[in-house]
């Protein structure tokens, strides 16, 4: 049986977005408002949840990769109460200028290794993101049902829904969602 997924950019989705930086530490890791909600509801629901993100702190060598994961770490721990914790979680780490990387994106590659890994049906999944790159990542896998998040930037790549601000999401999953 092949489940439905929600894939979730992190920075500025998951949680609010550093600006112009990185979450360098779980201090500086705040949850997003409305994405704790939204979680509980896709998991009740039966969606798989991952975390696709680009963590080129990690790359640049502002951050280790053990800072990293204790991030996620923290952030699942944070989220299990609520059952709201993701499914998996894929980090691009390299530079943007690493000629070599197929991460990331646009790249489809994360959710394609997470539809491998965790028998996903991309043909029933979202993806929701703040960025250009997050909705031509979907669309480069396949994946039907995008939501972007405007925030302060500028949209070139259309997508399936638009919020202002991730405290729509609750909202919007109340709409599209079956009950």
């Amino acid at each position: 049986m092949s489940y439905p997924a929600f894939f979730f950019d992190r920075d500025g989705v998951v949680n609010v977005s550093p600006g112009a930086g990185y979450v360098l530490s779980w201090e500086a890791f705040h949850f997003s408002e409305g994405i704790i909600e939204a979680l509980a509801r896709l998991k009740a629901a039966g969606f798989k949840l991952v975390v696709v993100t680009s963590q080129q702190g990690v790359g640049k060598g502002l951050m280790t990769q053990a800072t990293l994961d204790d991030i996620h770490a923290r952030m699942q721990a944070a989220l299990e109460p609520h059952g709201a914790a993701f499914d998996a979680i894929y980090a691009c780490t390299c530079l943007s200028s690493d000629p070599d990387c197929t991460c990331r994106k646009p790249s489809p590659e994360m959710i394609e290794q997470a539809a491998a890994a965790h028998d996903l049906d991309l043909n029933r999944s979202w993806l929701i993101g703040d960025h250009d790159r997050d909705i031509q990542m979907a669309v480069n896998a396949g994946v039907p049902c995008t939501i972007r998040v405007l925030g302060e930037k500028e949209a070139t790549v259309a997508a399936s829904h638009t919020l202002q601000s991730v405290s729509e999401l609750p909202a919007l999953l109340e709409r599209v969602l079956p009950a």
